[in-house]
């Protein structure tokens, strides 16, 4: 049986079919898993204007992060002191980072940057709900 997701609710590893931009676009808070497996994840992001996903790296998972509205400047690198401005980006890309890649996207536009960003494995428990990128830093403490 597949399920359709409601509400941004995380069915866990149940089968989903996912209008996955009405989801990204629906979503207000900075974080949402909407989807969370046990080799995979799947998050919503919704980032104000000039906000940012924060300088980090994920030593042991990799990363992907499609932008389905607004616009954003990455950057990313080997190390946190060589981190530089890879690009700008719009809603025709897509951000793939290796394990061990520092990176940061940070909002350009005037309106919030609506992304969607996939784990493997998952980042963060089950049922993540961040409001704010202070709540999200909060929890990483």
């Amino acid at each position: 049986m597949f399920y359709k997701s409601e509400n941004n609710k995380d069915l866990g590893s149940q089968p989903q079919l996912l209008n996955i931009h009405n989801e990204v676009c629906r979503n207000t808070n900075f974080r949402t898993a909407i989807w969370t497996g046990k080799h995979l994840q799947v998050t919503v992001m919704s980032i104000p204007v000039g906000g940012e996903i924060g300088l980090e790296s994920h030593d042991d998972l990799d990363q992907f992060i499609k932008v389905e509205s607004g616009c954003a400047t990455v950057y990313m690198g080997e190390t946190k002191q060589n981190v530089k401005l890879v690009g700008k980006i719009n809603s025709n890309y897509a951000i793939v980072i290796p394990a061990g890649t520092w990176h940061n996207v940070i909002n350009s536009c005037a309106c919030p940057l609506k992304v969607y960003s996939v784990y493997a494995p998952p980042q963060h428990p089950f049922g993540t709900i961040h409001q704010t990128k202070l709540d999200s830093d909060l929890a990483e403490d």
